[in-house]
């Protein structure tokens, strides 16, 4: 049995995760495990929010809490997670760090991998990529890392 671990947020449902999947279970039985940092919400590319200037003699209140952080992750992650059953995938996750490093980290601490994917958005909007996530991911963790990203052909 191969297992699989998935780093992803906003590119959960993307058809070219989906793809890679089903690549991944052609070769043979495979399981895999989602990993979905709660990315805050003025991180997210689809939710850019400008923040206001605050008032004089004012403090500056964060537009979005951390919760709601979690909750948008959530979300992704039970939509990606009946998905992909629906299609015969033998899947399960967490929401985790918002640093996709520590939230990758605390999945291979209790779980074994064979392989990690990263899946983001198109170089030009992905800040894991500015960050160069997926070379870090194997330099740190030592495991076969493929990247994927939505929207590219």
């Amino acid at each position: 049995m191969h297992r699989y671990l998935i780093v992803a947020n906003q590119t959960l449902a993307s058809d070219q995760l989906v793809d890679l999947i089903r690549e991944r279970m052609a070769t043979g039985p495979a399981e895999f495990w989602l990993v979905v940092p709660a990315t805050p919400v003025k991180d997210l590319a689809s939710n850019a929010v400008p923040i206001p200037m605050p008032v004089m003699g004012g403090t500056l209140a964060l537009p979005h809490p951390p919760e709601e952080a979690r909750r948008r992750a959530q979300d992704q992650l039970d939509a990606a997670v009946k998905k992909l059953t629906a299609a015969g995938v033998t899947v399960n996750g967490a929401v985790s760090d918002p640093d996709p490093m520590r939230a990758v980290e605390e999945a291979v601490t209790s779980k074994e991998f064979d392989e990690i994917i990263v899946s983001t958005l198109p170089r030009r909007l992905s800040r894991w990529l500015h960050q160069d996530l997926p070379a870090r991911l194997q330099h740190q963790f030592h495991l076969p890392v493929t990247h994927v990203a939505a929207g590219d052909v």
